[in-house]
């Protein structure tokens, strides 16, 4: 298979050509070449910006990302950092069910006004200390 332009592996990336041109400066890839003035890539090179992609979505970091890269461009991926980027999601993923319920609870409420219904209450409080659902503190919106 032949090189592709920067522009073709921007469409079937789907990302602009701006964040290829990023990428390289970061090092999570690489050019193998110029035609004129555009770049050459090799057609790997979109399963490279598919696992940074992920790597994204999951909330790595581009320094994180970078590093389950091995020098020769193979995925060399720390399965801890793996683990430990799954415990982080779950715990997201009970914080933002929390403010789901709460916020389905207030939009509900029979109270007369949001500040007078004590789940929204405790949100607010919750919010205003950092965190709408600690650890260890009852889940908002449960009664």
């Amino acid at each position: 298979m032949t090189d592709l332009d920067i522009a073709e592996v921007a469409h079937r990336a789907g990302v602009p050509a701006s964040t290829l041109r990023f990428y390289e400066e970061k090092g999570l890839i690489a050019s193998t070449g110029r035609r004129g003035l555009r770049r050459q890539y090799d057609p790997g090179v979109l399963e490279r910006l598919a696992l940074i992609a992920l790597g994204r979505t999951a909330g790595f970091s581009l320094d994180e990302i970078a590093q389950m890269f091995a020098p020769d461009g193979q995925p060399r991926i720390d399965r801890r950092m793996l683990s430990a980027k799954a415990d982080e999601l779950d715990r997201r993923i009970r914080e933002l069910g929390a403010l789901r319920d709460s916020l389905r609870h207030a939009a509900a409420c029979p109270a007369p006004s949001h500040l007078e219904c004590g789940t929204f209450r405790r949100l607010i409080d919750a919010a205003a200390s950092g965190g709408v659902a600690s650890p260890g503190r009852r889940v908002p919106g449960r009664r």
